[in-house]
């Protein structure tokens, strides 16, 4: 079946995209916002601010270049102060010094209490987990609280209304990277059909991959050749440097990798210069190149 369409609400609250954001989706009670880190002065006085809500730290590794989030709840306190307060407190903690903007979730009728924050926390934490796309920071797995089937039926409608307005925000943090490509069979069909996989193998290597919206996905469980060649790209080096903790002894991917070209995946996969359009191959030996060219001409 077609997925619907949503209508969200962005509120450029200072008149500017890199700015403060507001969003609000139809239909639902939660609201966000996308604060950067240099503007959280602006914020104080917000009564939606100084409730109880759930935040997301995002920012980039020093060393690696790798995206990273940290994902907390916060409270209402004794002296009337919220979220907004713990995100203060965070930017004057030196050990978080690495995040640039927070998102933060909260509802329109203050209705979140210990338990619902407590139980968000917890889902959202092993969702971003899960998807691997950023490093998560968070140094224990929070507690899920004890909610009851009709409040857990609740929070996840609320989880997925989050999931989109996040996505919208430019976080893709609760999407796996190998989410495949869903197109239409005819232009009033409800009918979707599936993108195919891509394979490598040869010099070592025993790889698959897919083609998503947001470019070629390596998958776990590639095997890449383990030696590069003199000519290997610069940059398909510094991504098998970077990787280098999610490969095992035999050179086996333990997490998805996303690329923004075929190319730049093949190279990655066998260590030298190579045309990805190609090189990946489905399953019955159609190169990428065969299969983009077959359905420009349908």
């Amino acid at each position: 079946m077609a997925s619907r369409g949503k209508s969200i609400n962005l509120f450029l609250m200072d008149g500017d995209p890199s700015g403060r954001i507001k969003c609000t989706l139809a239909n639902w009670t939660g609201v966000a916002y996308k604060i950067p880190r240099t503007e959280l002065d602006k914020c104080k006085g917000r009564d939606d601010l100084s409730q109880s809500g759930i935040y997301f730290l995002f920012g980039s590794s020093d060393q690696t270049g790798e995206n990273v989030v940290y994902i907390g709840q916060a409270g209402v306190r004794k002296n009337g102060e919220g979220i907004l307060y713990r995100l203060q407190e965070h930017k004057r903690n030196p050990d978080k010094n690495y995040w640039t903007e927070a998102i933060v979730f909260t509802t329109s009728n203050n209705s979140f209490g210990p338990t619902e924050i407590s139980y968000l926390e917890n889902r959202f934490t092993n969702m971003a987990i899960a998807t691997k796309r950023y490093l998560v920071k968070n140094g224990n797995d929070p507690t899920p609280g004890n909610v009851t089937e009709e409040k857990e039926s609740e929070l996840e409608e609320f989880v997925d209304y989050a999931r989109i307005v996040m996505g919208a925000l430019g976080h893709k943090v609760f999407e796996p990277l190998a989410q495949l490509v869903r197109t239409a069979s005819t232009a009033d069909s409800t009918t979707d059909v599936d993108s195919p996989t891509f394979y490598i193998t040869r010099s070592g290597a025993n790889a698959q991959a897919r083609l998503t919206s947001e470019g070629f996905v390596v998958l776990s469980g590639s095997k890449i050749r383990k030696d590069t060649v003199p000519s290997c790209p610069d940059y398909a080096k510094n991504v098998r440097e970077n990787n280098k903790d999610y490969l095992d002894g035999n050179s086996v991917l333990q997490k998805d990798i996303l690329f923004k070209t075929p190319s730049g995946a093949s190279a990655f996969v066998l260590g030298a210069p190579t045309n990805g359009n190609i090189e990946w191959k489905t399953e019955d030996g159609k190169t990428l190149k065969e299969i983009e060219t077959s359905e420009a001409i349908d």
